[in-house]
């Protein structure tokens, strides 16, 4: 059985971004990138919602392509342009020519589910969803969400999107720590009885 990992960013307040889609404010330091390397290297499959996964693949494939980009993030942007992704979306297709094409499944949001639980009965790597808080919400609901990493950033922005609009669900602190180097708090929950 492979598990469904989901990882978010938040501010003090409990939003993942500020009005407008705002990410400014938010605490991206050294130990934020540090710390989506250390998941990335154990997953086998990114999920993603269908807004996030383009602007994602173009940020990490220039990445890639790019010769004075260091060490790390070449890291992450082998492990984000190689691993299979599916993505959740009624709205975006795949086109036949992009390069993520041959790695990519899309399905509708109301399939999204379903999908996910079929490919956590098999074998390799963690499922890893970061934000995409529309996308994970409803899989945390339904008791799909094995491990929720959420990394408390130290500012507060006061409006945004919240991190979390569904029913009531459980979760069991698994632990917590600031990340080395950063003001970054890394609370790590078990969430498989997330769906009551």
């Amino acid at each position: 059985m492979r598990r469904l990992v989901v990882s978010v960013l938040t501010s003090l307040d409990g939003r993942y971004v500020g009005a407008g889609g705002d990410l400014s404010r938010m605490p991206f330091e050294d130990a934020f990138d540090d710390h989506n390397l250390a998941l990335l290297q154990r997953a086998g499959t990114l999920v993603y919602g269908g807004r996030w996964f383009p602007d994602n693949w173009s940020h990490w494939s220039a990445v890639a392509a790019d010769p004075s980009a260091g060490g790390r993030d070449r890291a992450i942007a082998e492990r984000v342009t190689s691993l299979d992704n599916l993505v959740v979306s009624d709205s975006l297709a795949v086109d036949d020519w992009a390069p993520w094409a041959p790695r990519t499944r899309v399905v509708r949001r109301d399939d999204g589910p379903a999908a996910v639980a079929r490919l956590k009965e098999g074998e390799g790597g963690d499922l890893l969803m970061f934000g995409s808080a529309t996308t994970w919400n409803p899989f945390l609901a339904q008791g799909l969400v094995d491990e929720l990493v959420v990394l408390v950033g130290a500012c507060v922005v006061g409006e945004g999107a919240s991190l979390y609009a569904g029913p009531p669900a459980g979760l069991r602190l698994l632990d917590a720590e600031v990340l080395p180097g950063s003001q970054l708090v890394r609370l790590r929950y078990d969430a498989t009885g997330a769906a009551r």
